[in-house]
C-alpha cells in the first residue's frame, strides 16, 4: 500500500510538472520573440526540456511500479533512479547548449527590446517555479522519490536563472548596457551545476550507497524490543528502489533456549520488520553462551586488545571451542570500518600477534568483516 501511495504522488507531481512547464515555455517564447532576447528564449527552452524531463519521470515511476517477474524477481524499483539520472543528463546537455548560444551572443550582440509584458511574464515564472520547487522537494523528501528531488533541484536552478534574466533586463532599461549574452552564460552555468548535483544524487543508490542511519536505528529499535534478543550485528540493506528494500542481519540469542522457540521468535521479528518498515528480511541466529563469567572476562580482554588498534573496531560472535588436540580456541568476528589504514589480512595478523602475547594458551580463529551501515 505504501509503495502504491508513493507511486501516485510521483505520477501526480510529474503530470503537474508537464503542464506548468509547457505553459511557461509558451509564454517565455512569446516574451523572447517580443524582446529578441536570447536569454529569455533560452530560459523558455529550459522549461520545455523540464516538461520532457517530467515525461521521463512519469514513465520511470510508472515502470518502477510494475510487479516483480521471472527476469526481475526484486521488482523494477530502480527504474526510478534510472529515470532521475536520465533527467539529470538532459539538464546538463541543455546547459551546455545554452552556454554555447550565450557565448555567441556575447561575441555577436543583438539589440534587445524592453517590454513590460516580458517583465511580468518573468515574475510570474519565478513564482510558479518557487511553488514547483517546494512541492517537488517536500513530496520527494516525504516519499523518498529521487526523481522528484532531481526535479526540485532543477526548479531551483530555474528560479535563479530566470532571476538573472530579469536582472539583465533591468540593467538594460536603466543603464543601456546589453547583458543578454552574459545573463545567458550565468543561466547555463546554473543549469549545468544543477544537472551535475542531481546526477550525483540519483546515481549514488544505483552504485549502492550507505543506508540512512535513521532507517538502521529503526531496525535496531524493532529487533531489540523483543525478549531474548541479546544483540544485533551484520546488518546489510539491499536497495532495489524506494519501498523495495531487503534486509539481512544476525541476532545474538541465548544458546540454552529451545531452538524451536527461538526460530518462532525470529519469524515474528521478520514479520514486525515487514509491517513496520515495508521490507523483507532474512535473519541468521547466533547462539550466545550467557552467565559464563570466565568467557565474559576473556571477551572483555580481547575487546580491549582489539580496540588498541582503533576504537571503531567492534567484536561479536565470541565463543570458546575445545579442540580434539586438547587445547582451546577463541573464535570471534571483528567489524572493520570501510575506510581503514590496513587490509583485512593485515588487521587479522596484527590482532592475532597481539593476543598471542597476552593470552598465549589459546589458539585464535578471527574473521574480519566490513561495516556496511
Amino acid at each position: 500500500r505504501e509503495a502504491e501511495v508513493r507511486r501516485l504522488y510521483g505520477l501526480c507531481c510529474s503530470v503537474t510538472g508537464i503542464f506548468l512547464n509547457i505553459v511557461l515555455f509558451i509564454i517565455k517564447l512569446i516574451a523572447g520573440i517580443l524582446t529578441a532576447s536570447v536569454a529569455i528564449m533560452a530560459d523558455g527552452f529550459n522549461n520545455l526540456s523540464d516538461a520532457g524531463s517530467s515525461v521521463i519521470s512519469f514513465v520511470g515511476i510508472l515502470c518502477a511500479g510494475k510487479p516483480s517477474d521471472k527476469e526481475h524477481p526484486f521488482g523494477h524499483g530502480r527504474l526510478e533512479y534510472v529515470a532521475g539520472f536520465v533527467v539529470s543528463i538532459l539538464i546538463i546537455l541543455l546547459g551546455l547548449e545554452l552556454f554555447q548560444d550565450s557565448v555567441k551572443k556575447i561575441l555577436h550582440p543583438e539589440k534587445v527590446e524592453i517590454n513590460s509584458l516580458a517583465v511580468y511574464i518573468l515574475l510570474i515564472s519565478i513564482l510558479i517555479k518557487v511553488y514547483m520547487m517546494y512541492y517537488n522537494f517536500s513530496i520527494g523528501k516525504k516519499t523518498g522519490l529521487s526523481v522528484l528531488k532531481a526535479t526540485a533541484y532543477d526548479s531551483f536552478s530555474d528560479v535563479i536563472s530566470t532571476t538573472v534574466v530579469l536582472i539583465s533586463i533591468c540593467i538594460l532599461k536603466f543603464t543601456g548596457k546589453n547583458m543578454d549574452g552574459a545573463a545567458g552564460v550565468i543561466v547555463a552555468m546554473f543549469v549545468i551545476y544543477t544537472g551535475i548535483q542531481s546526477a550525483r544524487e540519483t546515481i549514488s543508490p544505483l552504485l549502492g550507497e550507505k543506508p540512512d542511519q535513521e532507517f538502521i536505528h529503526k531496525i535496531h529499535e524493532i529487533v531489540m524490543a523483543h525478549e531474548n534478543v541479546l544483540g544485533v550485528h551484520d546488518i546489510i540493506v539491499h536497495d532495489y528502489g524506494p519501498a523495495h528494500r531487503m534486509i539481512s542481519l544476525h541476532l545474538e540469542m541465548p544458546g540454552e533456549k529451545n531452538v524451536f522457540e527461538m526460530h518462532d521468535l525470529v519469524e515474528h521479528i521478520e514479520a514486525d520488520l515487514d509491517r513496520e518498515l515495508s521490507c523483507e528480511s532474512v535473519i541468521h541466529m547466533d547462539p550466545v553462551e550467557v552467565d559464563n563469567k570466565e568467557l565474559e572476562r576473556l571477551k572483555q580482554e580481547v575487546v580491549k586488545t582489539v580496540q588498541e588498534f582503533d576504537n571503531r573496531l567492534t567484536l561479536h560472535d565470541f565463543r570458546k571451542f575445545k579442540m580434539q588436540t586438547g587445547g582451546e580456541r577463541l573464535i570471534f568476528d571483528v567489524v572493520m570500518p570501510q575506510e581503514f589504514p590496513y587490509s583485512a589480512a593485515q588487521l587479522k595478523e596484527m590482532i592475532t600477534e597481539k593476543l598471542r602475547e597476552k593470552i598465549s594458551m589459546y589458539e585464535f580463529s578471527i574473521k574480519i568483516e566490513k561495516d556496511y551501515v
